[in-house]
């Protein structure tokens, strides 16, 4: 690494802790006072009360002091990036868009200094900055996972006064994974389903973003929101603010108050809304609000210095449907004869037979999916060729089969069914010969054929989100089993049929080899069984975005064979293993329950 020789220690961040207003300087790449010139290293999470910000380039600083500056800058809680802004000069200094742009590595970039540019006096320095990427974060805020190299360059100049400073960048910014944990929070936005209604309301469909932990988080998500969803999502969801809706000029940071309440007050744009298109604005708005801080319960919208309208936490679940809100009345899974039972997840764990025609023992059953109302069931018989669907509520006959499959063996035929909360039945066929993945729309049973552009390999699991419009999907490629969330984009074709696409799937686990299970835990986090190469086997959290939540990490199970979790984040976690069926109680480990059972599984 080349170097301008040993470099003096200095001050590379102030770090003031809001609760008592003390500012201590430090840093958390300090410059060696002798030997080599060092990376700049991530910075060690810490508490959220405490805030870090830049310092500013010093007198007679070094090139590779400014570089370390500027990158200690960029991982600061200053609001606009001022400070970093004072490390460049020129055009870099007007044009440099921090916000175009995140780029997460699995440690901080490490700068190398280049030979001179070469200009009369070597008055010009290169430095080569590399790392390896995990992840971007665009302008919308929205993470993508980005595994690979990654590789850029700085140019510095001495200015009029023979100050080292940075004259050309690459547009955003760069820091480890250990400083975009401290700076950045996945939070979730609301929209409204294009397609899919639960009953007479919209369902409600969760949009997650990244922004600045201590930099105004709600008047950031607020703008999110009214800037619209992000282009993933953007196909299948809707707004309900009118175009051009904003804050008004020159809002201040929103608060909610001691009673709960945050107002919001809009641009022009929203003043001549009617009520039921406010009560949707503000239902997006309390959605928005309550990811990002859970005890807002309740909002209030104002355009042109007058109310528009105001909605409590228990009128917004009449606004539109949110899969969290829903509470599952029983655990289902299969016992040790191949019957569906049911149990109560509220306190009473006496298992019973699920009523109907499954719950009686005439159908051997590999697999079971319960619809999210527990009216009706579908069920993939033992030897994995037939699909049923029968009531929960009646014990009428059972029917003929509503799909077959023609797979040789049992791993080469249907998966375990999944519903979605419009009561739409999905289930995919793993026949090597016609792999296919299958919608049956409520109240049809007739399965229409989901086109799946872009897909490699079979899918051996299918978990639809409540809203219908997103899809987990465990797809077998090359010896491995990966996971991959889609967008379902739904119409309607000329003979009235559903037309139905999962388009631009994205994996959520790029670390993980072999996906053996899945489960949706929130509306937008799934709980999922696999293992890195060379790895054990390991249960976690992951965003439907491929990030990882803060608490990922859930105490180790081995040789698991289905998990399941519920949007409900009231509703305990279930797995089954060899030892049976399993529960994870709160802040303890996996303890085991008496019934023997294969597969366990929420409705959903």
């Amino acid at each position: 690494m080349g170097g301008e020789g040993g470099v003096r220690r200095r001050p590379a961040r102030a770090v003031a802790y809001g609760v008592c207003g003390a500012v201590l300087l430090g840093g958390c790449a300090s410059m060696p006072d002798h030997g080599d010139l060092r990376g700049v290293e991530s910075t060690p999470r810490q508490d959220t009360q405490v805030r870090v910000f830049a310092m500013p380039p010093q007198e007679g600083a070094l090139p590779m002091e400014i570089v370390q500056g500027f990158l200690e800058a960029l991982t600061s809680d200053d609001p606009t990036f001022s400070t970093a802004r004072k490390y460049l000069i020129g055009k870099a200094a007007k044009t440099w868009d921090p916000d175009s742009s995140t780029t997460v590595l699995d440690a901080g970039p490490q700068p190398t200094q280049e030979r001179p540019g070469g200009r009369e006096g070597g008055s010009d320095v290169s430095f080569t900055l590399d790392g390896r990427s995990v992840a971007t974060v665009d302008d919308q805020q929205s993470y993508t996972p980005v595994v690979g190299k990654y590789q850029t360059t700085l140019h510095l100049v001495q200015d009029d006064k023979d100050q080292w400073r940075i004259d050309e960048l690459p547009q955003g910014v760069v820091m480890g994974q250990s400083d975009f944990a401290r700076n950045y929070m996945s939070v979730n936005k609301y929209y409204f389903a294009s397609h899919a209604r639960v009953g007479s309301t919209p369902a409600a469909v969760a949009d997650p973003v990244y922004v600045r932990k201590r930099v105004d988080p709600t008047t950031q998500m607020v703008r999110s929101l009214l800037a619209g969803p992000t282009s993933w999502l953007r196909p299948v969801v809707r707004s309900s603010f009118p175009t051009g809706t904003a804050l008004e000029d020159d809002e201040g940071p929103l608060t909610p108050n001691d009673q709960n309440k945050l107002t919001v007050p809009l641009n022009g744009k929203a003043a001549g809304v009617g009520q039921d298109t406010c009560d949707a604005m503000a239902a997006q708005l309390l959605f928005t609000m309550q990811s990002l801080t859970p005890g807002v319960d309740e909002v209030e919208l104002r355009a042109d210095g007058r109310r528009l309208c105001s909605l409590s936490e228990s009128r917004a679940e009449t606004i539109a449907a949110r899969g969290s809100a829903e509470h599952p009345a029983h655990l289902y899974f299969i016992d040790g004869e191949h019957r569906l039972q049911r149990m109560d997840v509220r306190g009473n764990t006496s298992p019973e037979s699920a009523p109907g025609a499954f719950g009686d023992g005439g159908k051997a059953l590999r697999s079971v999916g319960v619809s999210r109302d527990e009216q009706e069931a579908a069920g993939v018989t033992l030897d994995g060729k037939q699909l049923y669907v029968t009531s929960l509520l009646s014990g009428g006959p059972l029917g003929n089969p509503l799909l077959t499959s023609a797979g040789a063996t049992e791993k080469d035929r249907l998966t375990t069914p999944s519903w979605d909360a419009q009561g739409d039945l999905w289930v995919a066929d793993r026949n090597p010969l016609a792999p296919r993945l299958h919608l049956i729309a409520k109240g049809d049973d007739t399965p229409v054929v989901v086109s799946t552009p872009g897909l490699s390999g079979r899918i051996n699991t299918v978990r639809v989100a409540a809203d219908g419009v997103r899809i987990a999907l465990v797809v077998e490629s090359e010896g491995q089993q990966s996971l991959y969330v889609g967008r379902v984009e739904r119409d309607q074709g000329d003979d009235g049929r559903p037309v139905v696409a999962v388009q631009e799937l994205r994996s959520a686990t790029p670390e993980l080899e072999q996906v053996t299970a899945v489960s949706w835990a929130s509306d937008s986090r799934l709980v999922v069984v696999g293992k890195e190469t060379g790895g054990v086997e390991q249960v976690q959290y992951v965003q439907c975005d491929g990030s990882l939540p803060e608490t990922s990490a859930l105490p180790g199970l081995t040789e698991v064979q289905s998990i399941a979790a519920s949007e409900d984040s009231e509703a305990p976690l279930f797995a089954t293993s060899k030892d049976g069926l399993l529960w994870l109680p709160g802040g303890s480990g996996w303890r085991t329950l008496k019934p023997t059972a294969s597969v366990a599984f929420y409705p959903g």
